[in-house]
């Protein structure tokens, strides 16, 4: 690079800086997390109620043969009754501090999301004592359940509100992967399975 030691970097040329994003119209921020979402093979439910995510709860228990599951055991996830809810359908619940190959028997791991950027459908999670990491890792089915509170504009934001935190996670649809001649394989390199789902009403 014809540098030497001490010596300063060149200076970012203009053409490198992008200015920060315009975001538009909640619903239509909300609309645009969605699609994008889909588009990279997660499964996406808006529910108004407690009834109406119990019932998603039923549903997703059913279609993915879920017999344990991990979750994390924030104010949100406790107060709409996620874990009571999973208990009543049969499913056996995984303390997500437990040792990583009970949490990665489980067949789906709950977390909220603490921010979400919808040109991209990434999803980012903050982690802390009572939010592992390892509930969106290594479950085959991620389910992250959040409000339309957590979007945010671009990375500038999401940056901000993580700045204080130890770790975080970028989620951008299942874990997927190619080899060689590009066959592309989900669930190689963490979950198989990514629903998000929105709740308008908390």
């Amino acid at each position: 690079l014809g540098r030497r030691p001490g010596s300063a970097g060149a200076p970012m040329p203009a053409t490198a800086r992008i200015a920060p994003r315009t975001p538009g119209e909640p619903e239509a921020e909300l609309s645009l997390l969605l699609s994008e979402i889909g588009k990279l093979s997660g499964v996406t439910r808006r529910l108004a109620n407690r009834d109406e995510l119990r019932a998603a709860l039923a549903d997703l228990v059913k279609a993915e043969d879920v017999k344990k599951a991990t979750l994390w055991t924030t104010p949100d996830l406790v107060d709409w009754g996620v874990a009571v809810s999973l208990e009543a359908l049969g499913v056996e619940i995984v303390p997500a501090n437990a040792d990583t190959r009970e949490v990665a028997a489980c067949e789906r791991g709950v977390t909220g999301v603490d921010a979400a950027l919808p040109e991209t459908g990434t999803l980012q999670l903050l982690s802390s004592p009572e939010r592992p990491r390892v509930v969106s890792l290594l479950p085959r089915v991620h389910l992250a359940i959040f409000t339309p509170a957590v979007l945010r504009a671009d990375l500038h934001q999401a940056f901000a509100d993580a700045k204080d935190a130890g770790y975080s996670v970028f989620v951008t649809g299942p874990s997927r992967t190619s080899d060689i001649e590009l066959t592309l394989t989900l669930g190689v390199h963490g979950p198989k399975s990514l629903y998000a789902w929105v709740m308008i009403e908390p």
